[in-house]
């Protein structure tokens, strides 16, 4: 791999394909644009911000399916990059099983394990796999790699995966798998640049979005984490319900009559702040929303998200800095303000101002727990492990 040669980056979704595009580099890569198709059902458009300083450019796009979108995106990088080579592709696929426990290059062995675990994760699998199958009829001699979400808690304690289920269970891949590992990973990547020797301590990372869930870190290597066997567990989301009684689809089924399907729909797209408020799963929405509905939504959000910190801060044995990351925890003060005062008996004290200016650290100077805001960053991740990869294996080899 070249300098010069060119790394894209995808998260293929049901209406949108975002992307990033990096230059290889000499060491690591460096990003040239990011941007992403959206509305592919609807009014789309095609968006992009490149890395030159220059405001983010929008136009309408005829495309109307993620492989249309594709193409398209193949066309705009030959037209905007001529004479560069694009080397490889990474994409963010959200499950990855008891196999794969890091990144892999795709192959035909690897796609069909792969799609053996699209009803873990059916929200995202099944627009993961498709944007690597629309890539190989598009450009079939083109690398492609797959980075999991749930790579980075492979490493989790026996404790920590095992659900008190007859052990047969288990061998069968039935464990607390924990996802945004990408995300993960990139925050325990930076911690040492913005924490210094705490890098290393009891950290706790709130990535908090349109999907969310916490991690605990010790040595920036995942102990604990709210997500489990698929992306429904932990803390509520915007669609997703979060912990649930076991007993609770039984019943639903049983009870009320609604089949495997309903239940399925019901759970991944009709529950949480979705389901708690009747209007909206997005938190942005939520804030402005002077029903009673929308305020009881997010204060089920803010509690259950202290609930998680209390439980991973007892796994640690105590707490030296909460992060907090994703959409909302990026962009919502009210909603980090709230839950730091929900947890304050833990030593976390909030500095308002810098709160509210989404500085990097919120906490007071004396704050006995430090609390901080780090932008997240998965595709460069993705982009990462796409370049070591291929540049690791030589040709024929399998890795």
């Amino acid at each position: 791999m070249k300098p010069d040669d060119l790394l894209l980056v995808l998260n293929a979704g049901s209406s949108s394909l975002k992307f990033g595009l990096y230059r290889a580099g000499e060491t690591a890569p460096a990003r040239l644009a990011r941007g992403q198709f959206r509305d592919l059902d609807g009014a789309a458009r095609f968006v992009v911000q490149l890395e030159d300083g220059a405001a983010a450019r929008e136009r309408p796009s005829p495309a109307r399916t993620p492989e249309q979108a594709l193409a398209a995106l193949l066309e705009w990088l030959e037209e905007r990059y001529p004479g560069l080579r694009l080397a490889a592709a990474g994409h963010r696929v959200v499950h990855g099983g008891p196999r794969f426990a890091g990144p892999r290059v795709v192959d035909s062995g690897v796609l069909a394990a792969l799609h053996e675990l699209v009803s873990l994760a059916p929200l995202h699998m099944p627009h993961n796999l498709a944007g690597i199958e629309q890539l190989q009829r598009l450009r079939p001699d083109l690398p492609q790699v797959a980075c999991f979400d749930t790579a980075f808690h492979h490493g989790l304690p026996l404790r920590e995966q095992y659900y008190a289920l007859p052990r047969e269970w288990h061998a069968r891949g039935v464990r607390r798998y924990g996802f945004h590992g990408l995300s993960y990973e990139s925050i325990a990547e930076r911690l040492p640049s913005v924490l210094g020797a705490a890098a290393e301590g009891r950290v706790i990372v709130a990535h908090l979005g349109h999907g969310a869930s916490l991690c605990a870190l010790h040595e920036r290597r995942s102990q604990a984490t709210t997500m489990g066997f698929t992306p429904l567990d932990g803390v509520p989301m915007a669609t997703r319900p979060g912990q649930l009684d076991p007993g609770i689809p039984l019943w639903l089924q049983r009870e009320a009559g609604l089949d495997v399907a309903a239940v399925e729909d019901l759970l991944n797209h009709r529950s949480g702040l979705l389901g708690l408020s009747g209007t909206s799963g997005d938190m942005r929405e939520l804030l402005h929303d002077p029903r009673p509905e929308a305020a009881e939504a997010i204060d089920h959000f803010v509690y259950h998200v202290h609930r998680a910190i209390a439980s991973l801060a007892a796994v640690l044995g105590g707490l030296d800095a909460l992060v907090f990351t994703a959409g909302i925890g990026e962009n919502a003060p009210l909603v980090r303000e709230r839950i730091v005062r929900e947890a304050r008996w833990l030593g976390l004290q909030l500095d308002a101002e810098a709160n509210a200016e989404n500085r990097t650290r919120i906490s007071l100077p004396d704050s006995p727990v430090s609390v901080w805001v780090i932008p997240t960053d998965e595709e460069q991740r993705i982009a990462h492990h796409t370049r070591s990869l291929l540049t690791a294996t030589a040709p024929g080899e399998s890795p």
